[in-house]
């Protein structure tokens, strides 16, 4: 019974594929017809057009009395054997090449205009639509951490050296089909964090404890840096231009408003700490790795706001930058976005 109904659903569809074919077939060989006779129509005017202009300058050379009317008529005679023969040979160079075009399945044919000159036609201009398209996220600015209830006034690291940088590689895919009002943005990005402590202070691991101590020598620098590989997902929403061509059609978002609403998840990659100092004079560059009791899992909310390719952007890391039983620093970030086409 199985194979009985295996066999009758492939002999159905196959049933309903011919018909289908034929029906596309038909209407194909239609529209084929249509454009060869219209065609043929316009090489038919063209050259009676020419051919009326040849006789009138013939007429009034006779009756001006420049020839006699013998050699008017041989002339009339030669110009209509000429643009008949123009007319025959037009055609068959047409029908020669939409058979060629037919018979290699493409659907532009090349029509033979005024003095021979190919003339492109497309017969079945098919319109197509990129929904998805894809960019390169850059973004750069100012980083910091705050516990709750803590201000920036009181944070522990430096509001003018505390830097963050990100990089990565975004698809942007439009929501519904016929409107490009909301689109969904998701994909991969490398998230630099950089925090510079205040006070002349490093960041010292004791076991399960991460603290802030004070540096035993005054420190040029003192930059702790984590490095994060995050999948960023945001809803952008705005307004943009549609653009219709012959075989396609394409939405822009250039100079538009964009408000991008969403997050990210992934993974801290990698932590360090980079000490600058001297020791009686003797400059010393220190690049500490250790685990630093991070959070191996990270994840946030983000947005972001603007005009055109550079938009005003802002992260917030909901989970705590340390484990317990640690202080509950959240990073978060401010700055500058730029999406590259």
């Amino acid at each position: 019974m199985k194979t009985i109904i295996i066999y009758l659903a492939l002999s159905l569809s196959s049933i309903l594929f011919q018909e289908i074919y034929s029906q596309e077939k038909n209407s194909s060989e239609e529209r084929n017809l249509e454009y060869f006779e219209k065609e043929k129509e316009k090489i038919v005017t063209s050259e009676k057009g020419k051919l009326k202009l040849i006789v009138e300058q013939i007429n009034s050379q006779l009756d001006n009395s420049l020839i006699d009317s013998s050699q008017a008529e041989k002339r009339k005679k030669e110009a209509a054997e000429k643009h008949a023969k123009n007319i025959e040979n037009r055609i068959a160079i047409l029908k020669n090449e939409m058979e060629f075009r037919e018979r290699n399945d493409e659907s532009q044919y090349i029509a033979i205009g005024e003095h021979g000159k190919a003339v492109n036609f497309n017969l079945n201009r098919k319109k197509y639509d990129k929904r998805t398209v894809s960019d390169i996220v850059i973004a750069a600015g100012f980083n910091n951490a705050l516990e709750e209830g803590q201000s920036l006034n009181d944070s522990d690291f430096k509001l003018a050296g505390s830097r963050f940088f990100e990089i990565g590689w975004a698809w942007k895919t439009r929501v519904f089909e016929r409107s490009n009002w909301l689109r969904l943005k998701y994909g991969v990005s490398f998230q630099f964090n950089g925090l510079k402590p205040v006070d002349n202070q490093i960041f010292e691991q004791d076991g399960n404890e991460t603290y802030l101590t004070e540096f035993n020598y005054d420190l040029k620098k003192s930059k702790f840096r984590m490095d994060n590989l995050v999948v960023p997902v945001h809803f952008e929403f705005g307004p943009s231009t549609k653009n219709e061509y012959e075989d396609r059609i394409r939405y822009s978002t250039v100079g538009k408003l964009k408000i991008g609403l969403g997050g990210y998840a992934g993974f801290n990659i990698g932590e360090r700490q980079k000490l600058k100092y001297e020791v009686d004079g003797e400059k010393i560059k220190e690049k500490l790795k250790n685990d630093y009791n991070t959070n191996d899992f990270v994840y946030g909310l983000s947005a972001y706001l603007g005009w055109g390719g550079a938009t005003l952007y802002g992260k917030y890391d909901l989970n705590p930058i340390f484990k317990d039983p640690n202080r509950e620093l959240h990073n978060f970030s401010l700055g500058l976005r730029f999406d590259v086409d």
